[in-house]
């Protein structure tokens, strides 16, 4: 028994021994870990400033820019120190900066046909300078058309005057043409563009209102055409703007059968003169029914028909139509006048009589003929707007 407990003994010393030994050497190596290698150190980058990019608009080498945009470069990372656009002979452009001076736009229109170079130069947020260079031309067109308005700045007209833009050539693209035009009045006014068959050299387009204007209505009339391709390589030569004013209203009634041609002035009957018209059994000496519009006048003119053979002086003649019709003085008809009609189409008063209209007519008056069979239509010529109805009108419109 003693033998037993004895070698039980060197047992558990021997066990405690080999888990003291292990416990030791595990607190060794805790205290004492494995050595990290120190981290790689990496030599600073160096930051470099942007250089300042410049854009421009239009690009350089363009050659087909429309001289009614603007010329603008622009630059990033940067601000401009000077900046120049010249045309021909070193002419300035004058433009202007926006509120950082990163970017420069003309204010002068361009021209056509016209080379134009950049000049100047930015400072990069690395201080360094870039110079501006480079050149754009614009579009040279193979034909410029230009417009003309019927109504000059300043001039008082009549209650049915139209507003004509006449071309001076083809107008392809009306609708482009069309877009470029506007009518603004002092009052609220209905009307509407309206393209006529080409005549007087070119192009013709009208704007009508769908009643009379109203008396005293200031007119402002606004063809921004410069630049506006009309197609066929043709392009717009020049602006041109009008502001006119509408006068008092003065209308003519004239019916044939009554002998009589009766002024409306504002409202009221002022005059009411005995009158003799076309002979009506004649439809070609029969004067037209239907709106005409005063265009020019005259104290005397000379008339002449071959076909009825006649070659006359009248005085005091006020042009109705564009097919020989006139309100004018005529003692030859001094008889007839009142009561019987014999003219070859025009309006025939007395001397006295004609004297007051013509004094009092305007460009633009209407006068309303009335009790014919025959029409006034487009074959007559030159200011038939008001023949047409209103439908009929808004459909002469390119848009």
């Amino acid at each position: 028994m003693k033998r037993l407990l004895l070698v039980l003994a060197v047992v558990l010393v021997g066990s405690l021994g080999v888990v003291t030994a292990a416990t030791a050497a595990g607190r060794q190596n805790q205290a004492a870990p494995a050595a990290t290698p120190p981290p790689s150190v990496e030599a600073p980058q160096q930051i470099v400033a942007p250089v300042a990019a410049i854009d421009y608009e239009p690009a350089p080498g363009s050659d087909t820019t429309n001289p009614t945009g603007t010329a603008t470069v622009t630059v990033q990372k940067g601000v401009f120190d000077r900046v120049t656009l010249t045309g021909p002979k070193g002419k300035a452009v004058k433009g202007a900066f926006n509120a950082d001076r990163t970017s420069w736009t003309t204010s002068d229109r361009l021209a056509y046909g016209t080379s134009y170079t950049w000049a100047g130069s930015a400072k990069g947020v690395d201080g360094k300078s870039v110079p501006l260079e480079g050149s754009f031309s614009t579009l040279t067109p193979a034909k410029t058309v230009r417009g003309t308005l019927n109504i000059g700045d300043g001039k008082t007209v009549g209650v049915a005057a139209p507003v004509r833009v006449q071309f001076n050539g083809h107008v392809a693209d009306r609708a482009a043409a069309e877009h470029a035009l506007s009518v603004t009045t002092s009052v609220p006014v209905q009307g509407s563009w309206g393209w006529l068959p080409d005549e007087g050299g070119g192009s013709r387009v009208d704007w009508r209102p769908k009643e009379y204007w109203p008396s005293g209505t200031t007119v402002t009339v606004k063809a921004k055409l410069f630049g506006v391709a009309y197609g066929q390589g043709a392009y717009g030569a020049a602006d041109v703007t009008s502001t006119f004013q509408i006068g008092r209203s003065q209308i003519v009634k004239a019916d044939v059968n009554s002998h009589r041609m009766i002024v409306i002035r504002d409202g009221q009957q002022v005059a009411d003169y005995p009158a003799s018209y076309g002979l009506g059994t004649d439809p070609n000496r029969n004067t037209r029914s239907g709106i005409h519009v005063v265009s020019e006048k005259f104290t005397d003119k000379r008339m002449v028909s071959q076909q009825y053979g006649y070659d006359t002086v009248e005085k005091w003649a006020v042009r109705i139509s564009n097919n020989g019709e006139f309100v004018h003085a005529n003692p030859a008809s001094a008889a007839a006048q009142g009561s019987e009609n014999v003219t070859h189409g025009c309006v025939n008063l007395s001397i006295d009589n004609a004297k007051a209209y013509y004094d009092t007519a305007l460009y633009g008056d209407p006068v309303e003929v009335t009790g014919t069979p025959v029409q006034l239509s487009a074959k007559d010529g030159d200011i038939w707007d008001w023949t047409l109805s209103w439908d009929k009108w808004q459909a002469l419109s390119a848009l």
